[in-house]
């Protein structure tokens, strides 16, 4: 019987893999070849999806990417025992992209069943758990500080600080809660997770449950990932089963259950002040902090709130120890941060590898430059509300502190690439029209400011007394910056600065243009 591995990612759905395993069900049914289809999630290597593996005496032979048309000459190149084929990648471990990663979060992403234990502790699922059970709550919160994992949701705040600061602080009832609700564009390392390998998150939000004495988590997801919703409720029930949640996790005195909640699509929900809100039913307005969630969080109880790729690095950490994280990176950023390489880009996917790449090697070595072979102008990290570099800033490290140095944001990783093409005017009036609509209302600067800005941006595209309205622009960003309640406000005017400052050709000619007329 012949194992063959086919993503149920959404990413390989998007392009066809459910009619590619029909396919090859259906051929290899006709042929009387005995098969088994394990649907995985995701490598990350986007380009060649719909990726499908066999696996032979070699190990596992790769061919992608496969429409449900080449399934039939895959079989008549004997692909069931690793064949030539124009298709035929070889060993994926061994292609390019995958070789010059350092997989420590997506070990088993796009190798294992994702609802399947035996798979997960056969591939060192558990692990951490275990030992976080055996060295106590203190240590725990010690290995996570001592490692030093920090918030992958944007703000980068350190992990262990935040779960000590809910350990120490006295309450009835603690919770942990996970944002899941990745809004960013161009960012999908989370519903990676929770497609290809929903039990890590469940350990490592079990972990934090330990770590700081919580009973009760939520995870907080996206209505737009509803194969990420179906995988990981299946995950819940499955761990529940088992004995990995409930009144004794693993067996021992400690009760703790995770619940998952699924929002309405509100952009400012990805705000952990916001998303409390909505999770206890209200609508989702921002909270004034302080107080901070690690004393006053969900229902006014010490909530631990980070983000999935936060829990998801933690089983690693517990397991393997601090140092063996630490080792990784560059300066205050430690460990792996998987990067969500997208927008026009020949080579989109998830690379994750440790600190200190730059955008440049991020950008044209490992994505392989534009897809429309178009020369490079601007890439955006950090979201829709992070800033714009150009090609000459392509030497920056790929770090919190060097991205900061350089008014940018590394934010969840999310890396968009724009050709020559790309109107940075444009751009710069969607970040304000992005920011009126999602605004939850609540403050003045980002509510009216994104508004204001985006007329403002409009009158300057129009060439309207030009140098006036980016003077009064610049100010506008200045306020929102530093007057917003949250970061929606408050990270505007990071795309809309880096544009005006490494694109003036795209406002000022329009003045130009305008006195020609």
């Amino acid at each position: 019987m012949t194992r063959i591995f086919i993503p149920k990612d959404a990413a390989a759905l998007a392009v066809g893999a459910d009619k590619v395993a029909k396919t090859i069900a259906e051929i290899a049914s006709e042929r009387g070849k005995e098969v088994t289809l394990v649907r995985t999630g995701s490598r990350g290597m986007f380009f060649l999806e719909p990726l499908v593996e066999v696996e032979t005496p070699a190990g596992r032979i790769a061919y992608g990417p496969v429409a449900p048309r080449d399934v039939a000459s895959l079989f008549h190149a004997d692909f069931l025992a690793g064949g030539a084929h124009p298709l035929r990648i070889g060993r994926p471990e061994e292609h390019p992209f995958l070789a010059r990663q350092t997989r420590l979060t997506f070990a088993r992403c796009g190798i294992t069943d994702p609802l399947s234990l035996e798979d997960y502790a056969a591939h060192d699922g558990w692990r951490g758990l275990k030992r976080a059970l055996a060295i106590g709550p203190a240590a725990i919160v010690t290995e996570v500080t001592q490692s030093g994992l920090r918030g992958r949701g944007g703000a980068g705040f350190p992990t262990g600080i935040k779960w000590k600061t809910v350990a120490d602080t006295q309450a009835d009832r603690k919770y942990v809660v996970c944002n899941a609700d990745e809004g960013d564009s161009g960012t999908f390392a989370d519903r990676m997770v929770m497609e290809g390998d929903p039990f890590m998150l469940i350990e490592g939000m079990t972990i934090a449950a330990l770590a700081v004495g919580a009973t009760k988590g939520f995870v907080y997801c996206r209505s737009e990932y509803p194969q990420a919703i179906r995988t990981f409720n299946a995950a819940l029930a499955a761990a529940r089963q088992a004995g990995f949640l409930g009144n004794a996790v693993a067996g021992a005195q400690h009760r703790f259950d995770i619940e998952l909640r699924v929002g309405a699509g509100a952009y400012v929900c990805g705000e952990e002040t916001a998303l409390l809100d909505s999770l206890e039913g209200k609508r989702g307005i921002v909270r004034a902090k302080p107080p901070l969630p690690a004393h006053k969080g969900l229902f006014r109880r010490p909530t631990v709130v980070n983000n999935v790729l936060s829990f998801a690095a933690v089983p690693f950490i517990l397991a393997q120890g601090a140092a063996a994280y630490a080792n990784f990176g560059m300066g205050r950023s430690r460990g792996t941060m998987p990067i969500q390489i997208a927008g026009n880009v020949r080579h989109g996917g998830l690379f994750e590898t440790a600190f200190g790449l730059t955008l440049g090697e991020i950008v044209d070595d490992i994505g392989g430059g534009t897809a429309s072979g178009r020369p490079v102008r601007a890439v955006q990290c950090g979201g829709p509300l992070g800033a714009y570099f150009p090609p000459s800033l392509f030497d920056t490290p790929f770090d919190y502190e060097a991205f900061t140095a350089r008014d940018g944001l590394v934010g969840h990783g999310g890396v968009v690439v724009f050709d020559d093409t790309v109107d940075m005017a444009e751009m710069a009036r969607f970040a304000m029209e992005f920011c009126a609509i999602e605004s939850c209302g609540k403050c003045t600067p980002c509510r009216i400011g994104a508004v204001r800005g985006k007329e403002v941006i409009e009158r300057i595209m129009l060439g309207s007394n030009v140098e006036a309205n980016i003077t009064l622009l610049e100010d506008l960003c200045q306020t929102m910056k530093f007057g917003s309640l949250c970061a929606l406000g408050g990270f505007v005017p990071y795309p809309v600065m880096s544009a005006l400052r490494h694109y003036p050709e795209d406002f000022r000619p329009r003045a130009a243009a305008a006195a020609a007329e």
